[in-house]
């Protein structure tokens, strides 16, 4: 076999170890420009990538003899997805791969934040035992509406599973409910949800779909948790519902203002006005887009990878 596969980002050892042993040939260019890797993308009958640059129409010119492009991930916004298939490049990703890693961090967001559990440790150990300022709120009786429900979600719900609550979700897609969580309307979701949680891709029709207007939307006050793109918020929009009340506090995995990498945060040095109150919040609670990115799942995602790119192949 002469399947030539080009890996631009490192990952597991066992992605490149097990297609070795299936007769592929591996190549690795973790440093170069993306310039240099578009003068010799036409050798290759394969990519795998994560997030490392942005795989545009200039690109898949250059590759005239791509078969596939694998991202070890669950999203495929970095690929020009259209017109990828239109060249027939077979679109491969990995979102079986993470979702019970996201489904758990969520779930570790939520009960950190009820319980005001980081807020807590940072007092005790700067000598401050606070018993009443800690108090918490039980997850159990509340209403939780889930916005998005492909693998993430119905994994996060599926999670859910040992608490008295009751569980919504949204889709664009109908029929996507199960015994998990209850497939409804946005509006019936909005009326009803004490929690909200974004378990979404980032797509023109998901970028800054959390705005002022659909936060103003729910009846009642809610907490709210993203684990899927940080551009799927208006950030200074949500700093308004957190500082009137609207939103009683945030579980952050993901933000506006990172870059497609996820590598790095910041597009330029400057600190936002809206990231600089996150910064200082204590309901809030932020994490550096690891939601997805366990020991597990790090393997995990190659396997699946592997298997994928062995299908398309051989099955």
């Amino acid at each position: 076999m002469n399947i030539k596969i080009l890996h631009i980002d490192s990952n597991n050892p066992i992605l490149m170890q097990q297609l070795q042993e299936l007769g592929f040939q591996n190549h690795e260019d973790f440093t170069s420009p993306k310039e240099a890797i578009e003068a010799k993308i036409q050798d290759y009958h394969g990519i795998v990538i994560r997030s490392r640059f942005k795989i545009d129409k200039n690109f898949l010119d250059k590759a005239t003899n791509l078969q596939f492009i694998a991202r070890v991930g669950a999203g495929l916004e970095s690929i020009d997805c259209d017109y990828a298939l239109s060249k027939n490049i077979q679109l491969i990703a990995a979102p079986e791969g993470n979702r019970n890693a996201v489904a758990e961090h969520t779930l570790g967001m939520i009960l950190s934040l009820f319980n005001h559990l980081n807020r807590a440790d940072r007092e005790i150990r700067s000598g401050h035992w606070n018993r009443e300022r800690n108090r918490g709120h039980e997850l159990d009786g509340k209403t939780v509406g889930i916005i998005g429900y492909g693998n993430m979600g119905k994994w996060f719900a599926k999670k859910l599973r040992g608490f008295d609550v009751e569980v919504f979700c949204y889709d664009i897609k109908e029929n996507v409910g199960d015994a998990n969580a209850k497939q409804v309307s946005l509006a019936e979701l909005q009326q009803k949800a004490d929690v909200l949680s974004l378990h979404l891709p980032w797509t023109p029709e998901t970028d800054k779909m959390v705005n002022a207007a659909y936060i103003n939307a729910f009846a009642k006050p809610f907490w709210i948790f993203n684990t899927s793109r940080g551009k799927n918020i208006v950030t200074a929009d949500l700093v308004a519902a957190l500082q009137s009340g609207k939103v009683l506090g945030a579980g952050l995995d993901v933000l506006e203002y990172e870059k497609l990498s996820f590598e790095t945060l910041f597009q330029d040095k400057t600190t936002p006005e809206a990231f600089q109150y996150l910064l200082e919040a204590e309901n809030v609670l932020l994490s550096p887009h690891v939601a997805g990115w366990t020991f597990e799942s790090h393997e995990r995602l190659a396997q699946v990878i592997v298997d994928k790119i062995n299908d398309f192949y051989f099955n």
